[in-house]
């Protein structure tokens, strides 16, 4: 029978090569890691080209450089303080962070955004696969086909080895990556007359919200999953010292990598569409050192891609045990689920590898709605409520104390959605208000206030039961 705990964490074994352990809680005794190795994970996964794609899209959508920068920044901060939270949460929780959602849904109920998050995923893993099969054709003067299903072989097999060897990979990708916009930046501003690109000013509003939306939804984005990497951490650790690890890797990465592609961008003009990776790699470097770009740019898009198909297994498992009461999934299944979700994002790769710039635009804007309600919703529940006080037998019962459908919450989710879409401007979809903005798109900031607002309220109503502390399987104890 499950039993509460409040006894001193055991002392941490040597973790195993390939990881064993997928939505099941972390026991003490597995624990390990450090908070460096949480901020050079976060700084690799942005130090790469999808992001510096991101950041020119500030300016091939009508900003100016030093505005975009600006609103980069702003964007960074505030999205980056919402994913922190979410990491804050691994090492205290021991959990993945969508099987915790159903603490706030419920057992059925939480497959509503996991399936979300399952296509953000996907989408991001394809947008990054196009980069990468850029770059890896480039290398091995290769089709850009070839080199996307070869960078599909590469995340299956590191996703299987898991999450050491995804941190592993991390730290070694952030040195690469620190090394490499070192020497872009530095050719960048040796060759280019930046200063005359700042000087050429037209502030919008609706420009400059547009930036911070580009920045502030891709780190948003990174909430779903953050926690998942900070899970193996000790209990002990603090979880001030995790958010700022996890937040400062994150937005330092993208703000430099956004801020390289506004600069490129601008210089580039029209250009600069479907030929990212060759132009970046072109301002500055050929022969030899291009070749070392070029490799860089593939290896960056190594950690964050790994992030998302070790994230969409983890969605997938939650989803199918929260039908079957599953805590573990077998080797077998895993295996099945992440060639699965890889081999459905080197398709899309594919087949719309010739309209990335575009597609991915629509994506990440659009994408933003369905996240910053669920991110609302689960960070007010856990700082403001539950904290850590879980009763992690019951994540697998659906007739146990978080049932199956939690409809204060989902309703709150849906409102969430629907109070955003008549701000949402994009090029699948614009609201009726967008226009009266000037054009600007603030739906992701009521997304986050409103259902905090309204989940704080239900909460605070709410008669469900909360454990006084954080409740374990007798067999982890």
């Amino acid at each position: 029978m499950p039993i509460a705990t409040e006894q001193p964490p055991q002392q941490p074994s040597s973790p195993a090569l390939i990881e064993v352990r997928s939505i099941d809680y972390i026991p003490d005794a597995e624990r390990h890691g450090s908070l460096f190795s949480q901020f050079t994970l976060w700084l690799s996964a942005n130090l790469q080209i999808t992001a510096i794609v991101t950041g020119a899209l500030a300016v091939v959508l009508g900003g100016d450089v030093l505005w975009s920068l600006v609103g980069l920044a702003v964007g960074q901060l505030l999205g980056g303080a919402v994913m922190a939270l979410h990491g804050a949460q691994g090492p205290q929780l021991g959990l993945p962070q969508m099987i915790s959602s159903r603490v706030q849904f419920g057992v059925y109920g939480a497959m509503i955004p996991i399936v979300l998050v399952c296509l953000m995923y996907v989408g991001f893993s394809a947008s990054g696969s196009v980069l990468a099969g850029q770059a890896l054709a480039q290398l091995l003067q290769v089709d850009d086909g070839v080199g996307i299903v070869a960078f599909a072989a590469v995340i299956v097999l590191l996703t299987i080895f898991g999450y050491r060897l995804i941190h592993w990979v991390g730290r070694v990708a952030s040195v690469v990556g620190v090394l490499a916009f070192a020497y872009l930046f530095a050719q960048l501003f040796a060759y280019h007359d930046i200063a005359a690109l700042l000087m050429n000013r037209r502030f919008t509003p609706a420009s400059f919200l547009l930036a911070m939306s580009l920045s502030a939804s891709w780190q948003i984005a990174f909430g779903p999953y953050v926690a998942d990497y900070s899970r193996y951490l000790p209990r002990s650790m603090s979880s001030v010292r995790t958010f700022f690890a996890v937040g400062a890797g994150s937005v330092i990465g993208a703000q430099a990598a956004m801020s390289f592609g506004v600069f490129a961008a601008a210089l580039a003009g029209s250009q600069f569409s479907h030929h990212e990776v060759s132009y970046v790699v072109g301002l500055g470097a050929s022969g030899t050192v291009a070749a070392l770009l070029y490799f860089s740019i593939a290896l960056g898009k190594v950690t964050v891609t790994t992030l998302n198909a070790y994230g969409s297994f983890m969605s997938m498992a939650t989803i199918v045990s929260g039908f079957r009461g599953q805590r573990t999934i077998s080797t077998r299944h895993r295996l099945a689920y992440i060639l699965g979700m890889v081999g459905l994002s080197t398709w899309l790769a594919l087949a719309g590898r010739h309209a990335f710039l575009k597609e991915f635009t629509t994506f990440i804007l659009f994408l933003l709605a369905f996240f910053t309600p669920w991110s609302a919703i689960n960070l007010v529940d856990f700082y403001c409520f539950t904290k850590s006080r879980y009763d992690v037998p019951a994540l697998s019962n659906p007739g146990g104390r978080y049932g199956r459908w939690n409809g204060m919450a989902i309703a709150v989710y849906l409102t969430g959605i629907l109070v955003q879409l008549p701000f949402i401007s994009t090029s699948l979809y614009t609201g009726p208000l967008v226009e009266r903005l000037g054009g600007a798109d603030i739906s992701w900031i009521l997304g986050l206030l409103v259902p905090a607002a309204l989940y704080y309220a239900g909460a605070r109503s709410s008669s469900r039961s909360i454990p006084d502390r954080l409740i374990l399987p007798a067999h982890q104890m």
